[in-house]
């Protein structure tokens, strides 16, 4: 990978002004960063976020503005009607039809956040857009929360004894996903870890017609994998997570998340988390909706990037919130130790930058919530950073964005 450099080109400076990338305030002249430990019991209150020039945050302002011209040049190149953009990507595999909503996306935006403090921003921090397998990361907390309750006692038990029989809507079918020969040796760290080769269909969804490697009737009869063998990513095998997690809580995800992370972090009430058309099932006499694990056929999370910004936050902080523990030290490290058949990849979606080979400009302790389009949020505990990045054209100029802004912390 090539290096970048803080070198901010000529055309990148009216772009800066068009797209509303704000600096705060006048930037201020200091010697040396401060320290982060100074900043580590800032949390900012709900409806409001302190924002701080980035000299008194221990940032260079060039720096800084030449990360945002970066990330603003580098913008995706896919279409901003995600719809049209399905139809031409994904739609295009077997049983590719979109089954959840889209919206159209907005420019590129995104935060820079340091010691808490927001230090940066551009575009529309505040709009709510499709944020495609982030949502993965919300999904594996509410995981999270139930392990924290006692509701799974151990992310190496089978999925299977915490399920009970699923009744569809309106059909009125009884599922049974852990019950084959094959899902009935699948454990709740196998789901997390995309390890686990749960076969079947789900919401219409045949396992096998995600991301199909080669001859697709091949495919759809190979030999399974012995669960925890083997790194699949795949979004049917996410929304069997959803599912389970449903069965676990007995209560819609999105109330889940929402009484215990989104409100306690002082996120907004705009974000939304969307399942599918076909997702619906009966519980406790209830229709409830299995939300998806991201916006592969639709749906997902919806939500602002000043929200995001809140998540990582509370994800550097590792589960800390102020004097609250949101989520326990304990999931956050199980989250972040490494998968060991892909070693970059902790619980859904925690990548991590082991061997610095995802992302060369960070340290190797910092991990990142990725989803298409591309969205980020990266989180490093070495330099005290969360960085939101929406609709970037890729990890290597999410690296770039990420190269500008260490290359500009005041030793």
């Amino acid at each position: 990978m090539p290096s970048f450099t803080a070198t901010l080109p000529p055309s990148a400076m009216l772009p800066l002004r068009r797209v509303r990338a704000r600096m705060f305030a006048v930037f201020l002249l200091v010697g040396a960063a401060v320290p982060p430990a100074l900043h580590a019991q800032y949390v900012p209150p709900a409806g409001a976020w302190e924002q701080r020039p980035p000299a008194q945050a221990g940032l260079d302002p060039a720096a800084v503005q030449a990360a945002i011209a970066f990330a603003i040049e580098n913008e995706s190149t896919g279409s901003r009607d995600l719809l049209a953009n399905h139809t031409r990507t994904f739609g295009r595999e077997p049983h590719g039809e979109a089954v959840g909503p889209f919206k159209d996306r907005g420019d590129p935006s995104g935060l820079i956040v340091r010691g808490g403090y927001i230090v940066a921003e551009w575009g529309s921090p505040d709009r709510v857009d499709v944020t495609f397998s982030v949502t993965k990361s919300f999904l594996s907390t509410t995981v999270g929360l139930a392990f924290d309750r006692g509701m799974i006692r151990d992310p190496g038990d089978l999925v299977r004894d915490y399920m009970g029989p699923v009744v569809t809507w309106p059909e009125h079918q009884v599922i049974e996903p852990f019950e084959s020969a094959q899902n009935r040796r699948i454990t709740w760290d196998n789901l997390l870890r995309q390890t686990s080769d749960w076969e079947g269909t789900l919401w219409g969804k045949p396992d096998w017609a995600d991301r199909p490697r080669g001859d697709v009737e091949e495919w759809k009869v190979r030999p399974r994998h012995e669960p925890g063998a083997v790194y699949m990513y795949n979004d049917v095998r996410v929304n069997a997570l959803a599912l389970a997690a449903l069965n676990v809580w007995r209560q819609p995800l999105p109330q889940v998340l929402k009484q215990h992370v989104m409100d306690p972090i002082g996120a907004s009430n705009t974000w939304r988390w969307n399942g599918y058309d076909s997702s619906w099932i009966v519980l406790d006499g209830e229709l409830m909706q299995s939300v998806s694990g991201g916006a592969h056929w639709g749906g997902g999370m919806f939500i602002s990037a000043r929200d995001m910004a809140r998540f990582g936050l509370l994800t550097l902080r590792r589960g800390l919130w102020g004097d609250r523990q949101i989520l326990s030290e304990r999931w956050i490290a199980l989250a972040t130790t490494p998968t060991p058949v892909q070693p970059t990849y902790g619980f859904m979606n925690f990548f991590l930058n082991t061997e610095r080979r995802p992302l060369p400009s960070a340290p190797a302790e910092a991990f990142y919530h990725l989803g298409a389009g591309n969205n980020m949020i990266y989180v490093d505990p070495v330099n005290d950073l969360v960085i939101v990045m929406r609709w970037i054209s890729s990890t290597r100029a999410a690296d770039g964005v990420i190269q500008r802004v260490i290359a500009g912390i005041q030793r």
